[in-house]
């Protein structure tokens, strides 16, 4: 059974919050977890200076390492953040065999051909 790390959407509808959750890769986005590692709350209160995540570190390690599971990319990016996986991890996008942005030639141009467009970012 290929199991994915990914959000799970819960709250009203202007107080949104996720649910960081192990899930069967084949289910539906808010469908029943295997289990439920954390909770971000990406809204900041009032006085409150940073966004709120409560996370099971250890049991998001075993999913990650033992269980096989894969994060989503925005999973990846808050996983990051807070130092649970280091960057440009291999679940990291760019390292999953993502092309690399492509650099100007470095041949000359002999004018048989038209000359190289850097390409736009």
């Amino acid at each position: 059974m290929p199991v994915r790390l990914r959000f799970s959407l819960h709250g009203n509808r202007n107080s949104r919050i996720f649910h960081l959750v192990a899930i069967d890769l084949r289910k539906r986005r808010d469908a029943k977890p295997l289990e439920l590692l954390g909770i971000y709350d990406p809204r900041l209160r009032q006085g409150q200076e940073h966004k709120t995540v409560q996370w099971s570190v250890d049991r998001i390690r075993y999913w990650l390492e033992k269980g096989g599971a894969l994060p989503s990319e925005s999973v990846v990016k808050l996983l990051e953040r807070g130092g649970i996986i280091p960057p440009n991890s291999k679940y990291h996008p760019k390292s999953q065999g993502a092309p690399a942005a492509s650099s100007p030639s470095t041949e000359p141009y002999n004018g048989s051909s038209p000359p190289p467009q850097p390409s736009p970012l």
